[in-house]
């Protein structure tokens, strides 16, 4: 963005022109109050002569307020030490080689932190400062992520020691005295370390699957999917596992739309769906697959490119109280009951719209919670 040549205005022409834009600060069509940071520039004599509308939430400054006042007044930084910000750095009487102010935390009055960047433009290299153009950025959402990123470090370190824990128990004791068990007893003991094993195998396969989501980098390989056979399955496997065939409800309308997406990832969303629904719901699990409208598409005469199909899974349990119902997609959300990670229904969320669709959440006609997910027909891998 090009900050022009305008002569500096003085504080009384600056409060009556618009909240940001002074003279030839922009670019034609660039408004510095559509910026998602915060923006404040201050010209060869040190005054104010933009402040944003992100800079003046930032800062609790009115923009008028901050407009034609020094720099060090309008926007009065310290570092984390109390030292006035300004003062240590002299943009304006400092060495005459420096062009920027590498970003940090700093505080604002009533010692907000706040981070912050610098520019120095000059008239040529090594020559006076032109313009002195700051960068804020609020220090809530990096804060988030950090409390988040250390949430899930604990997490994954509590879930992985009780497996880790049981694994190297029972193989040291097989090792020690492998002669005074039974071949039962062994046989027992190495299933408990095999399932251990497949749980931090899941677990890895989460975080991957989490950081493959947060990074945008979550690969997809479209393939004809029916959907009918890919719950039929998973039913299948529920009952073959000792589960009464009469639990489950699975309702089918045809036709439904060729469907092409990621058939591993869409039996990760089923099974994930599904399993909640028989550990923590009650009754007959319904599952109904059903032509839809894509969500990309949303109008009532949408054509064939524009289907889409979609699958409900319901309980007659308990369900999801209301006020945790915006929650559910969260990490390490896990309801009422405790167990598992609580990253499955983050990563369902994360593959449903890595295909183009949506997932939400309800009370069930029976009671119990509702998931309900939509693919767009989706483009086969040959064509991306």
């Amino acid at each position: 963005m090009g900050v022009g040549t305008s002569r500096a205005p003085g504080a009384r022409d600056a409060h009556r022109a618009p909240a940001s834009r002074r003279g030839d600060l922009a670019e034609p069509g660039i408004d510095p109050d559509e910026l998602p940071d915060g923006l404040v520039i201050a010209d060869e004599h040190g005054h104010v002569i933009c402040f944003n509308a992100a800079a003046a939430r930032i800062t609790a400054v009115p923009a008028a307020e901050a407009l034609g006042r020094p720099l060090e007044h309008a926007l009065p930084l310290e570092d984390l030490e109390g030292r006035r910000w300004w003062q240590l750095t002299d943009p304006y009487g400092g060495l005459a080689i420096r062009v920027r102010q590498p970003e940090r935390n700093l505080l604002l009055p009533g010692g907000r932190e706040v981070l912050v960047s610098a520019r120095y433009v000059r008239a040529y290299p090594n020559g006076p400062i032109r313009r002195v153009v700051v960068s804020l950025r609020d220090t809530e959402a990096r804060r988030r992520t950090e409390r988040s990123h250390a949430e899930l470090i604990a997490t994954v370190a509590h879930e992985l020691r009780s497996p880790l824990t049981s694994v190297k128990g029972f193989t040291a004791t097989l090792l020690a005295k492998w002669e005074r068990f039974t071949d039962d007893q062994k046989r027992l003991m190495l299933e408990t370390v095999d399932a251990d094993a497949n749980r931090v195998t899941r677990l890895i396969a989460e975080l991957l699957d989490i950081s493959r989501i947060d990074s945008g980098r979550l690969e997809l390989r479209r393939q004809p999917v029916d959907m009918g056979a890919a719950v039929g399955r998973h039913i299948q496997a529920y009952v073959t596992a000792g589960q009464p065939a009469d639990r489950f409800l699975l309702r089918i309308e045809q036709p439904l739309p060729a469907l092409w997406a990621d058939p591993d990832k869409i039996d990760q969303v089923l099974s994930n769906l599904i399993e909640n629904a028989v550990r923590h719901g009650e009754g007959t699990v319904t599952i109904d697959v059903t032509p839809a409208v894509s969500p990309r598409d949303g109008g009532p005469g949408e054509r064939d490119e524009n289907r889409a199909t979609s699958v409900t899974v319901s309980d007659e349990g308990p369900g999801i109280p209301e006020e945790s119902m915006n929650r559910v997609f969260t990490r390490f959300w896990r309801g009422s009951k405790r167990g598992g990670t609580g990253l499955g229904l983050y990563i369902v969320k994360g593959i449903v719209e890595a295909h183009g669709g949506t997932i939400t959440v309800g009370r069930a006609p029976g009671g119990g919670a509702e998931f309900r997910f939509t693919l767009p027909v989706g483009t086969p891998a040959y064509l991306l």
